[in-house]
């Protein structure tokens, strides 16, 4: 065998062995039901929940538990995903801006449940577009 084809091979092999630990670490999108379902049978794997921060009637967001000069590396907040059910989201690294975070449309909670509780690991916004466009009326 030719030490090119054996060196084919080998960058094949190593393309397929790092497809196969990527594949394993993706996650789902899911309603807090399914994961926690998920959580009671021993799923343990991260899921993607969506959905948006909880409002009162004036549109105003609420349940943000953020206090940066007691734990600058603890929020939680109220969650409600696409099914209306609301629940309460644990994170131990909030993101960078908390302004955007109370303005964001959507918000994507990645992570797990455990005791009850939505503990994400990541946080990703959906904040209202700055690049929609605009009708202008002359």
């Amino acid at each position: 065998m030719k030490t090119s084809h054996l060196f084919g091979l080998i960058i094949v092999a190593v393309a397929i062995a790092v497809i196969v630990a990527t594949a394993g670490d993706a996650s789902q999108y899911v309603t807090f039901a399914e994961a926690a379902e998920m959580a009671e049978n021993g799923n343990d794997s991260k899921v993607h929940i969506v959905g948006e921060l909880k409002k009162n009637a004036l549109n105003e967001v609420v349940g943000i538990n953020y206090n940066p000069a007691k734990d600058p590396n603890y929020l939680s907040f109220i969650l409600v995903d696409e099914n209306k059910q609301e629940h309460q989201v644990v994170c131990y690294s909030p993101p960078a801006s908390m302004q955007d975070f109370h303005r964001s449309e959507k918000v994507v909670v990645i992570g797990r449940v455990r005791e009850n509780h939505f503990f994400a690991n990541q946080i990703l916004m959906k904040c209202p577009s700055k690049y929609e466009e605009t009708e202008l009326k002359i």
